[in-house]
C-alpha cells in the first residue's frame, strides 16, 4: 500500500444520524438517537462552501442510488421533489457552515417548512470527508446502518436530497423521506 493511499485512509471520516417521525412532527422524537454525533465547532475564522464541487450532481447520484437499491428490494422508486431537496439542502449547507450541529435539530420545522400534506416523514444525515466518492460512502454506510436503512426502506414517496461542501473539504448530506397524503 502506497504512502499516499494510507494517508488517505487515515484521514477519512464517516459519521451517519437517522431519525424518523410520524404526524405530529412537532417535539420529534428519533426512533433512535444518532450513533455518533458531532459537536458544534465555532471556527475561528469564517467557514465558506466551497464553488469547486458540483453538488447537484452528487445529490443526482444519492437520489439514483437510494432508488436502485428500493428497486432491488421490490419497493417503489421515490420521487424527487424540489421543495424538499430545497429544505434538505439548507441544512447541509448549515451543517457545512458550523451554524448549526451535525444532528437533526430543527427537523420538524424542516419539514413543516415544506408547502406538501404529509402522513409521515424521516431524514438521514451523513457528514464524511476524505472519500474519493462521498455520495456513495454516504449512501453505503446508511444502508449498512439499521435506523437508516428503515428510513430507506420506508413507506415513502418522496425524498429531497441536499449536498454541501466546506472549504475544510467536509461533505454534509441530508435525504428526507416523505409519504405525502
Amino acid at each position: 500500500m502506497s504512502q499516499k493511499t494510507m494517508l488517505g485512509i487515515a484521514f477519512t471520516t464517516l459519521v451517519l444520524a437517522s431519525a424518523i417521525a410520524t404526524k405530529p412532527v412537532p417535539g420529534h422524537t428519533s426512533t433512535s438517537e444518532p450513533t455518533v454525533k458531532k459537536p458544534l465547532l465555532i471556527p475561528s475564522r469564517p467557514v465558506k462552501l466551497s464553488t469547486n464541487v458540483k453538488t447537484t450532481e452528487l445529490e443526482r447520484v444519492i437520489f439514483e442510488q437510494i432508488n436502485q437499491y428500493r428497486v432491488s428490494k421490490k419497493l417503489p422508486k421515490l420521487k424527487l421533489d424540489a421543495k424538499i431537496s430545497k429544505q434538505a439542502r439548507i441544512h447541509s449547507q448549515n451543517m457545512a457552515k458550523h451554524q448549526v450541529p451535525f444532528s437533526h435539530n430543527g427537523f420538524a420545522k424542516r419539514v413543516d417548512t415544506i408547502p406538501i400534506a404529509y402522513n409521515s416523514a424521516a431524514e438521514n444525515v451523513a457528514f464524511n470527508s476524505g472519500y474519493d466518492d462521498p455520495a456513495m460512502e454516504a449512501v453505503t454506510g446508511w444502508i449498512k446502518s439499521p435506523g437508516h436503512l428503515k428510513n430507506i426502506h420506508g413507506k415513502y414517496n418522496l425524498t429531497g436530497i441536499g449536498v454541501a461542501v466546506n472549504s475544510e473539504d467536509e461533505y454534509f448530506l441530508t435525504q428526507i423521506f416523505i409519504l405525502s397524503k
